[in-house]
């Protein structure tokens, strides 16, 4: 079968961003074409991952994608939707489109403008991907509360282990240039209640909280046939999607099964196990999140997370660095954009382009991307195939 590999990318600085969401598409859109070297006259569809939720007026996005440049008019493009994993989904759509035949090259942003509303409107916006039956009213950091309560009420008090996390991710922040805070909070400011920390969700503090951000990112995908005519091409040694039970209320939240199945399936698919891995870019959407992918992920068994933190097992020159991009909590989380971004950054840590967030030797990465409470859950594991470089 064909197989769709990674040829181009592109990715905006994430942040308070002048640019309406029409602007940032664009501007990732380019900059993969240009990645890639491909004109906009050799893609064959457009896929473009967008949450939105009424975040901004542009409900019918997907032909934005055309005004990066006019050689794209009739192009065939679609929104990709399915929350924080938004990204995730638009990548597998094309994917599968290149698979099947029906595309030969592919290109997919995703992207999102979050800071057009004030927060109190961002949180009832994200509040849509909740479950409204039983989750109306329910925030998202009160949500993801819900699970560290249960974790600490069964493991005990892991806010130091949370603070590890925080302070690890805006560490590594500082080494990627379109990181949206490149901010060294240090443990101590993120394990300590203050005004400038305060609780937002009891037991998370804002600093275990991810940003409102704006941005965008972008890929080209081909036929892994045509992988020959780049100089780099990145392949997928899986993609697999795991979708859960929307109500709270049928799952266990601890057992975290959505995203441990996804995990479970794409290394039995990739024929790989958590010690082939030489990075992962997770879904920290809050840092409990992070927290229990590692127990998804195999690093450690269920209740021993704070383990891989603790022994430094996951920082950028432990044994399998996780978020080396700063992750959501501090590369930024804008909700569209985050699928397509984790998956640009691993490829460009595979490819030798990472800059200051390079692992020596990469060649086998992981991204998970979650939407909602580990509902819509995406595991790619990546490798570098080949290209004229």
């Amino acid at each position: 079968m064909t197989e769709a590999t990674i040829v181009g990318w592109g990715h905006t600085p994430f942040g308070r961003r002048e640019e309406d969401l029409e602007g940032l598409i664009a501007l990732a859109a380019r900059e993969a074409m240009d990645s890639a070297g491909i004109t906009a006259g050799q893609v064959d569809g457009i896929w473009l991952g967008h949450f939105n939720a009424g975040m901004v007026r542009d409900g019918f996005a997907a032909s934005l994608v055309l005004q990066a440049d006019d050689a794209l008019r009739f192009t065939p493009a679609t929104r990709c939707e399915n929350a924080c994993a938004s990204g995730s989904a638009a990548i597998h759509a094309a994917r599968n489109a290149i698979r099947a035949g029906e595309a030969r090259v592919a290109l997919v942003v995703g992207a999102e403008k979050m800071t057009a509303m004030d927060t109190a409107g961002v949180t009832d916006a994200l509040m849509q991907a909740g479950y409204a039956a039983e989750e109306d009213g329910q925030s998202f950091p009160m949500i993801f509360a819900r699970f560290a309560d249960a974790y600490f009420q069964r493991n005990g008090d892991q806010s130091a282990a949370l603070a590890r996390i925080a302070a690890k991710n805006h560490r590594n922040a500082m080494d990627n240039p379109l990181a949206h805070l490149r901010k060294d909070l240090g443990f101590d400011f993120c394990n300590t209640v203050s005004d400038k920390n305060p609780l937002i969700a009891p037991p998370l503090r804002m600093s275990d909280c991810s940003l409102i951000s704006d941005g965008a990112a972008a890929l080209v995908l081909v036929a892994d046939d045509m992988a020959g005519e780049f100089d780099h091409a990145i392949g997928f040694r899986a993609a697999v999607q795991v979708n859960d039970y929307l109500p709270m209320s049928r799952r266990e939240l601890l057992d975290f099964a959505g995203p441990t199945e996804a995990f479970r399936r794409a290394y039995a698919a990739a024929g790989v196990g958590v010690g082939d891995l030489d990075f992962a870019e997770v879904h920290d959407c809050f840092t409990i999140a992070e927290l229990l992918v590692y127990e998804a992920m195999g690093l450690a068994p269920r209740g021993q997370g704070a383990r891989c933190i603790e022994e430094g097992v996951v920082m950028a020159d432990g044994a399998l660095p996780v978020n080396r991009s700063g992750g959501l909590k501090a590369k930024g989380h804008p909700v569209g954009a985050t699928g397509v971004s984790m998956h640009a950054l691993a490829a460009r840590q595979l490819a030798g382009q990472a800059g200051d967030m390079q692992i020596p030797g990469a060649e086998l990465g992981a991204v998970m991307n979650m939407g909602g409470s580990g509902v819509a859950n995406y595991v790619s594991i990546l490798e570098r195939t080949g290209g004229r470089a």
